[in-house]
Order: structure tokens, then sequence, then C-alpha cells
């Protein structure tokens, strides 16, 4: 990625300023981790059984923890070390729970967490290709995260996204235990499996909808989770599930934050729901496709 500034209507390429320590992409990422995943740092060197994890942090959408790895050194399996680490964590689950209570000040339940869900992130300045291959499954829970540094201060952060025809861990699974155990306890959820629940009316439905909060902002990504589908930008905006006979819709706003003349939405402030915020609408049809993107819009 080349980076540019402005002055006037003349550009400038802004200069790499590299990392010059693997401690220093730690330290921009675990001071800003909530701004750039959306998770909550749990503990910084975290030891366990003789393996030192970068960084333990905790999911509260999914209810899941995830491991981070900072990595400057190219020439490394990161699909081995990564199911490594998914192993240790499904094999201890009662010491990531106690160091979280411990460094948290609260009190996680064993049966809160949704340890199908469980994911290492591993962030470098670079990767090479056949490891961005070797991480291409689609229910692989191992995310690549690129971070470049540039002068006056600027950072570029990059998400590396898998193949849409990406295949299943679950081909090859068979040849390792270590990869067995993974494939079969872990699971990463598609859009498919959100897309069973309902039927072919309400997912056609669910596909008019995606198109159009996906024409909102060119930013906005599709994250499938267990219950439902996120769409994101920086944060949640709105989430989808399916239904037999419409589509469920969750605003990310809280209440009294959104605008609706036509009080559409129903206040779920109070209720326990799936989805991220207060606002919920049941659609059944497209009849109020254009308002309903106007209520949406108000999160991004």
């Amino acid at each position: 990625m080349i980076i540019y500034a402005t002055k006037g209507d003349m550009l400038s390429q802004v200069a790499d300023k590299p990392f010059l320590l693997e401690r220093d992409i730690q330290k921009i990422f675990e001071t800003n981790l909530k701004l750039i995943t959306g998770l909550l740092p749990v503990r910084s060197e975290f030891s366990i059984k003789h393996k030192r994890i970068d960084t333990l942090a905790f999911d509260p959408e999914t209810k899941s923890f995830v491991i981070i790895e900072y990595k400057r050194d190219r020439n490394h399996s990161v699909v081995d070390q990564g199911v490594s680490y998914l192993n240790l964590m499904l094999d201890y689950k009662a010491d990531f729970i106690v160091e979280y209570n411990e460094s948290c000040r609260e009190n996680l339940l064993r049966s809160e967490v949704d340890w199908s869900q469980t994911r290492v992130i591993f962030v470098s300045t670079a990767f090479t290709e056949n490891q961005k291959q070797a991480t291409n499954f689609k229910d692989l829970a191992i995310e690549l995260c690129e971070i470049r540094g540039y002068e006056n201060g600027l950072v570029t952060i990059e998400i590396i996204k898998k193949s849409p025809s990406a295949p299943s861990i679950k081909q090859i699974a068979n040849n390792s235990e270590s990869l067995k155990k993974v494939a079969a306890e872990i699971k990463v959820y598609t859009e498919d499996d959100i897309l069973e629940l309902g039927t072919q009316l309400s997912r056609s439905l669910y596909e008019h909808f995606k198109n159009s909060i996906l024409n909102l902002d060119p930013d906005i990504e599709v994250q499938p989770k267990k219950r439902y589908v996120a769409f994101k930008k920086t944060r949640n905006i709105a989430d989808i599930t399916v239904l037999k006979k419409g589509i469920k819709i969750w605003i990310n706003l809280k209440k009294g934050k959104l605008d609706d003349p036509k009080l559409l939405t129903e206040d779920v402030s109070q209720k326990g729901h799936w989805g991220n915020g207060d606002y919920q609408i049941i659609a059944q049809d497209g009849s109020n496709l254009e308002y309903i993107m106007f209520l949406i819009k108000q999160a991004i």
C-alpha cells in the first residue's frame, strides 16, 4: 500500500518507517486494542504450561477468548503455532477463566464462554504468500493482520481476508490429531449457517437488505457470527438474522440515539437479544427498505 500526503493539489509519497522491534508492534496494538479490534485486553505476556502468549484478549460480542501473537520473522508456520495455541486453550479452559477473573476483576463463569468461537490473530508487518495460503481455510480460526508504520506517525492496519472460495479445513484435518481436535471443537461461522435458518423467501430478503447496507458505505464488511450476520465498519453497525417469514435487524445505537419518526423500531434495551444495539426491526418484505436504510445509516 502506498500512502500519499497532500499539499495543495500536489501529492507526495509518505516514506515507510518500519517497526524496529516486535515489542513496538505489540505496544501499539495493545494500547489501542479496543479501537482496532473491539476486543477487551485481559493480560499481556500471559504464561501457561511453559508457553508465553503475547496478548490474551476477550471478545465481548462472541463471549470467547482471543490469542494475539506479534511477528517480525516471516519464516515460521503460523498454522502450526496457531493450532498449538488453540489446543492449549481447549485443554486448559479453567486457567484462562481464572486469568480473566483476576485481571479484569470480574466473575466470568465457564458456562458463559463460547469456546467454539476461540481464535488466534497473528500480527506482522508482512506475511508471505505461503503463510496466507496456509491459513486460507474458511473454517480455520486463525487470522492474519498486517501492520505497517510510516513517517509522521502514520500506521496502516489490514486484516488479510480469506478468499470466497476458501476450502474447509476438515478436508485435511484427518492428517493431524491436533488439527482434528480444533476442527471438531471450534466453529468459524459463515453466512450459510445463518441462511439455513430461513426459507427461500427470507434468504432472498436477506440478500436484498445486505446489498443495500453494503451500498451505504464502501468500508462496511460482512462478519458472520453464531446467531447473526454482523455488518461492521470500525464497529458493528447492524446485525441481521434470518427467520422463517422474514429477517430480524438490530441497529447498534443506544436507546434515545435513533431518529425514528415512523416508530418502526422496537426498544429492546431491557430485553435479551442476540444482536448489538437497543433497536430491533422485523422485516417481512422490502416495503420499508429505504426507510430502514435511513435508520441504519445513523449508526455509521
